[in-house]
């Protein structure tokens, strides 16, 4: 009698997990995602992260350690994650476009600090965008902010990609619009495979931009400056 191959069943969370793949260009929240106030929010991951330091082994009450679930708790909140909290979106002031610019502007090597959503590690880069005016332009200032708000959530890359599109997109007014992201990935480089070369690259393109000619122009800005 043939004995069948046992296989082991791989949880299903792990093998969609590493795909990156997302369903929407929203960020999933649940709907009571904001009737906790941050100091709420702050007491409960405080809790649960003493939870889990406890868990590993760790000594909660010797000195280097007894703040530490505070100290976390307090930067998911109040930093790594403050990208969550709507109130906190950028206000993009629009100006008229006085000198009637309509050539390309690009804004380049913005930081990007994100973290990762299936392991909570960060993945850390550059932002490159450009657009060009339908008529209004913003500070340039506010383009960095909305890159740094839409990073400062769990995040994954293509969709901070669009999301920064999207913003980009009605902040202006303009369909006009490029976005280009390089980013490493702590995921992959501190666990796994543990590559610590490879890079991630993302491009969302509107507009003028699907323009073979444009888009070209584009690339051309921002990798003349990354060889500089």
């Amino acid at each position: 009698m043939q004995k069948e191959t046992e296989q082991k069943e791989i949880p299903q969370d792990d093998w969609i997990g590493d795909d990156h793949l997302s369903g929407s260009v929203e960020t999933p929240l649940r709907p009571d995602a904001f009737e906790l106030s941050d100091e709420e929010k702050i007491a409960k991951i405080e809790h649960h992260f003493s939870e889990i330091m406890t868990t590993l082994g760790l000594d909660l009450h010797d000195q280097s350690l007894r703040g530490t679930p505070h100290r976390v708790a307090k930067m998911y909140v109040r930093e790594v994650f403050y990208g969550l909290k709507p109130e906190n979106r950028p206000t993009a002031k629009k100006f008229e476009n006085s000198y009637s610019y309509r050539d390309m502007v690009v804004v380049k090597n913005i930081n990007v600090t994100s973290f990762c959503e299936h392991h909570f590690l960060p993945f850390l880069g550059r932002a490159h965008v450009a657009y060009m005016s339908g008529g209004k332009v913003i500070g340039l200032s506010k383009i960095n902010r909305i890159v740094d708000y839409y990073s400062r959530r769990p995040q994954v890359q293509e969709r901070l990609t669009l999301q920064i599109m999207e913003e980009l997109k009605r902040s202006l007014e303009t369909e006009d619009v490029a976005v280009y992201i390089d980013s490493k990935h702590l995921c992959v480089s501190t666990r796994g495979i543990q590559d610590r070369e490879s890079s991630t690259v993302t491009s969302s393109f509107s507009g003028r931009f699907k323009e073979k000619e444009t888009r070209q122009q584009f690339i051309h800005a921002i990798q003349s400056e990354s060889e500089g």
